[in-house]
């Protein structure tokens, strides 16, 4: 199996998201046939054989590096992955519905509103993850803020003075809740996107786009049931 990954038009190889996105995806991938029995167990493999693909198991901040440089053919991650990592070129193909969230603006709750904020004291500290998609949103708006980078629990940011908001995901919101922060901005609403590395899309374009048209029409009866 190891010798497919390196073997010049073997199977292609599908960047898979481990974490929140592997169910969802794995669920897709179901529903056109690919194995996904073995992902879902309990082996600590990161490769896995999926009968017409190779499924290659990773952090989804890591697709894109991966796809760009061609070491997969294909991924599945998160757009707000995609926009943060804008530098590192792919196709997008397929927007695949899954894993829904939303870029938010948050702060503590009883706060003026960021606006008003900026207009009384000049610029705002805003702690994020998502320094990129944070900067283009600000800029685009020609409001001035100073932006802390913050890896761990961005919560807890505003509650002890750090930053007086947060740029962060959400899916439910309970845990801006449970620390005593609102959303005031909505930034993007971000879903599971499938991806291409450009020179796989032209060479083997025909598996590729395959693999895109099925995937699209499982979403779109997905939504048709939902509708």
């Amino acid at each position: 199996m190891f010798d497919e990954l390196r073997k010049p038009g073997g199977k292609l190889k599908l960047a898979v998201p481990r974490g929140a996105l592997l169910e969802e995806t794995l669920d897709l991938l179901d529903q056109i046939g690919i194995e996904t029995r073995e992902v879902r167990g309990d082996s600590r493999s990161l490769v896995f054989d999926g009968g017409e693909l190779m499924l290659v198991t990773m952090r989804p901040s890591d697709v894109p590096t991966y796809v760009s440089a061609g070491a997969a053919d294909v991924g599945i991650t998160g757009k707000d992955v995609l926009l943060e990592q804008e530098d590192r070129p792919v196709f997008e193909l397929v927007d695949l519905g899954i894993g829904r969230c939303r870029m938010v603006l948050a702060t503590q709750k009883g706060d003026v509103a960021p606006s008003e904020h900026q207009r009384r004291l000049g610029m705002m500290k805003i702690a994020t993850k998502y320094r990129r998609i944070a900067e283009t949103y600000f800029a685009e708006r020609g409001r001035q803020v100073e932006l802390v980078e913050v890896k761990g629990s961005i919560e807890l940011a505003p509650l002890v003075g750090l930053a007086d908001g947060i740029v962060d995901l959400v899916a439910t919101g309970r845990t801006l809740v449970e620390n005593n922060l609102e959303v005031r901005e909505e930034i993007v609403t971000c879903t599971a996107r499938l991806v291409a590395n450009r020179v796989s899309y032209k060479i083997r374009s025909a598996e590729v786009d395959s693999l895109a048209e099925r995937l699209r029409a499982v979403v779109s009866r997905g939504a048709e049931g939902a509708s």
